[in-house]
């Protein structure tokens, strides 16, 4: 991953909140001249995502450290696998120990959850895509992680696309336009560029914004067997995507129902880290 001057301020607002002040521990107890290496090691199965930030992270806070990524972004890892190695001040590595781990177990979880969501799904046509659901100042990296795993970007922010929502939907009804009118009054003001979504959460609703001409629907929060009907309805004419409370257990069913895209706020506002830990290595 390239770590762009975003990154880097991310990096440095990182250690800003654990190091600002100083660390006593490291430095009443490790002499500023010893030298040693260390390997960041996985404790768990998973997808790795994070990996250039987590050694970027390192020569941020001390550029005389050397790192080296021993496996790359998007690679199945095992318990015990060395991740990247980093070598020099010890001070410096213990200093900067949290930040990297943080970055990698955060954005190797995303990764790896996506990827379980991804092979549930296997063999189907639906394509498994995130929401805008993420850590403000994260989302870059947590939709990098997302495509480590697998999965697909939705909107990276709110000009990406036109994605009426039901709150939209119920403000402009007090000006008394129905759900059809919302649509139109939204392509006639989009660019040509811009592709218009919008959500229903019934049949009715779905036939009038096809009537009405929209790109995509989200069908939010409907059981499989309405789904199926609405796929069937829809017939090619608009992108169906499903969305609302999907889990690994429920995925599979309704991929089956053949929508095309499922949009999964779970990959990224609660998917659990990957455990990485990191081990020294003192020069004797």
């Amino acid at each position: 991953m390239l770590i762009t001057f975003d990154i880097q301020n991310l990096i440095d607002a990182a250690f800003s909140e654990d190091v600002l002040t100083g660390d006593p521990t490291t430095d009443v107890l490790i002499p500023p001249d010893l030298m040693g290496s260390a390997a960041l090691v996985t404790r768990d199965h998973g997808v790795l995502a994070g990996i250039d930030v987590a050694t970027a992270s390192f020569e941020r806070f001390d550029p005389s450290l050397r790192t080296k990524a021993l496996m790359t972004d998007g690679s199945g890892v095992c318990p015990g696998d060395r991740l990247a190695q980093v070598r020099g001040r010890v001070a410096s590595i213990l200093k900067a120990e949290r930040t990297a781990v943080n970055f990698l177990q955060h954005l190797s979880g995303i990764a790896s959850e996506t990827r379980r969501y991804v092979d549930a799904v296997s063999g189907l046509r639906a394509k498994i895509v995130d929401t805008r659901k993420t850590t403000p100042g994260l989302r870059r990296l947590e939709k990098y992680a997302v495509t480590m795993g697998g999965g697909y970007n939705h909107r990276q922010n709110l000009a990406d696309g036109i994605l009426i929502k039901d709150n939209h939907v119920e403000a402009l009804a007090l000006q008394g336009l129905g759900i059809g009118e919302v649509v139109k009054r939204a392509q006639a003001g989009a660019s040509h560029t811009i592709k218009v979504e919008i959500e229903v959460d019934t049949i009715a609703q779905l036939e009038e914004v096809l009537d009405a001409g929209a790109d995509l629907v989200l069908l939010d929060n409907m059981p499989p067997e309405q789904m199926k009907e609405a796929v069937k309805i829809t017939n090619g004419k608009a992108v169906l995507e499903a969305s609302g409370g999907i889990t690994l257990e429920t995925v599979r069913a309704i991929a089956e129902t053949g929508v095309d895209i499922i949009s999964v706020g779970a990959l990224t506002h609660s998917a659990p880290a990957m455990n990485v830990g990191l081990d020294m290595v003192i020069d004797r």
